[in-house]
């Protein structure tokens, strides 16, 4: 059962690029109601985007938007966000924790100082949102927590080489594994969803290498799933770890070269897939 999501209030973390402003777009196009609750109210020389310029591109495609300056970290700036968009829209329908801080140091590079940062990002956030959300979705229709972040695995390559950043990501998870059957009496559905391949960000340009951005996939798959797993009935599509490549086709996609950033380019699997 696909329910739709014209009117529906979706509220998305890290929503200012990338993979949670191409979510926007799409929930938008439905005549979704999109709160962008981001860092980014001004523009950056190496990442583009903002609250506003995201804002103003859910309006022309049709949804409702609410540009919020959010520092997923504090707890009283996160709850205000939450207050502000149930008393702009009436309610909370959707989460989606697509916020995400990256460092692949190992053990002996990573500073405390980024350690608690992705840990603050990653794994509090994820929680803390999930739980100030929760009274508004526990009311709603077909309410979804949607957390970008990969299937658990103790796969010990997983660990080696950036243990600091797997804890964070498999924490984001983990909030998965266990909300699932803990809200699953209120009807509230939680998911995550990971990429199969790498997906062109800015994380990807400015963190890693230019060539392998030019060897992912645009960031529109992921949205595409997303969009797919929040219209599921939320009392029967919960507890699971998606890969976006595989829903879609689940779904009827059989088109992957239409997401490449490079039609003729062999695209590159993503990390903490087995």
């Amino acid at each position: 059962m696909s329910i739709k999501l014209k009117d529906k209030v979706i509220f998305i973390t890290g929503a200012s690029r990338g993979i949670g402003r191409e979510i926007a777009l799409r929930c938008a196009r439905e005549g979704a109601c999109i709160a962008i609750a981001a860092k980014s109210a001004e523009a950056q020389p190496k990442l583009e985007g903002t609250i506003y310029t995201v804002a103003e591109e859910v309006e022309k495609a049709g949804g409702k938007a609410l540009p919020l300056m959010v520092d997923v970290r504090n707890e009283e700036n996160v709850a205000e966000a939450i207050a502000k968009t149930v008393q702009t829209f009436g309610g909370i329908d959707v989460l989606i924790n697509n916020a995400s801080a990256i460092n692949l140091g190992s053990t002996e590079e990573i500073s405390m100082k980024r350690f608690d940062l992705i840990f603050s990002v990653n794994v509090r956030a994820t929680f803390m949102c999930s739980k100030l959300c929760l009274p508004h979705l526990k009311k709603a229709e077909n309410p979804h927590i949607l957390t970008l972040s990969p299937p658990l695995s103790m796969n010990p390559k997983w660990f080696k080489k950036h243990v600091a950043y797997t804890m964070s990501k498999y924490g984001m998870s983990m909030c998965t594994l266990g909300m699932a059957e803990e809200f699953k009496k209120y009807g509230v559905a939680v998911n995550s969803l990971w990429p199969k391949t790498l997906i062109a960000t800015a994380a990807i340009a400015v963190n890693i290498s230019r060539l392998l951005y030019h060897a992912s996939r645009k960031p529109v798959i992921v949205a595409d799933a997303a969009y797919e797993i929040i219209t599921s009935d939320s009392r029967t599509v919960t507890g699971n770890f998606f890969v976006d490549e595989e829903i879609l086709r689940a779904r009827g996609t059989t088109d992957f070269k239409q997401y490449a950033m490079h039609r003729f380019i062999p695209v590159i699997r993503d990390i903490f897939l087995d």
